[in-house]
């Protein structure tokens, strides 16, 4: 998984945070995601969703009562959406940075390579969504993906006894088995063989494989 890659300089890239492509944007959707991945962000869950009333009212319930909010609530529900969860090293404020400016206006004449600039009209359709803390990064990854870990990942030392422990010794093996095949789809083939040699794969019993031969009809 990229959100484990090791960096020597920086250790492990563990950081995530929700992006949201929002209804008038999100038939530029693709294109978005391809910026996000040239940026080397890594997408690891993503939905498409068209949000009730009720549960924009709730993702935003912290500008109930805000003038705008009507008119954001309608907005938000008048189209699909597309949620999805980054990761990288610094995530958070990474991804602010690509969007940029909350105002398009703005972003247009101070930050011309956002997305806000690029895809975005005005303050509220402007584009895309990106959480500003990690506080509301949890919330919200929890929020349109309520099954999806986001406690801590180990950092440093504990991340590198983790990887040395559980994953280099087969990742190595399949790397050097896949040097020696030289497969024509070599990511298929390493797939295919990490699966195989997984050392932590269920096994079962073999009365749980071969059927009885006695048992009546």
């Amino acid at each position: 998984y990229k959100s484990f890659l090791m960096d020597s300089k920086h250790g492990i890239f563990v950081e995530r945070t929700l992006a949201l492509v929002k209804p008038d944007a999100v038939n530029k959707a693709d294109e978005i995601e391809t910026i996000i991945l040239k940026h080397g962000f890594t997408v690891l869950q993503k939905r498409r969703i068209t949000l009730t009333a009720e549960q924009c009212s709730d993702f935003y319930s912290e500008h109930y009562g805000k003038k705008f909010f009507p008119s954001l609530v309608a907005f938000m529900t008048s189209a699909p959406i597309v949620a999805m969860v980054l990761a990288r090293e610094n995530a958070i404020q990474e991804w602010r940075n690509l969007i940029g400016p909350t105002n398009s206006n703005t972003a247009k004449e101070t930050h011309p390579d956002s997305i806000r600039a690029l895809f975005g009209t005005n303050e509220q359709k402007n584009a895309v969504h990106g959480s500003d803390s990690a506080v509301s990064a949890e919330r919200e990854i929890r929020f349109f993906f309520p099954n999806c870990v986001v406690e801590p990942i180990p950092t440093g030392q504990p991340a590198k006894d983790y990887l040395e422990q559980n994953v280099n010794k087969t990742l190595i093996k399949a790397l050097t088995a896949l040097c020696k095949e030289k497969p024509k789809d070599p990511v298929l083939w390493l797939a295919d063989k990490l699966m195989e040699i997984n050392p932590y794969k269920p096994k079962l019993s073999q009365s749980e494989t071969v059927p009885s031969t006695n048992s009546e009809q």
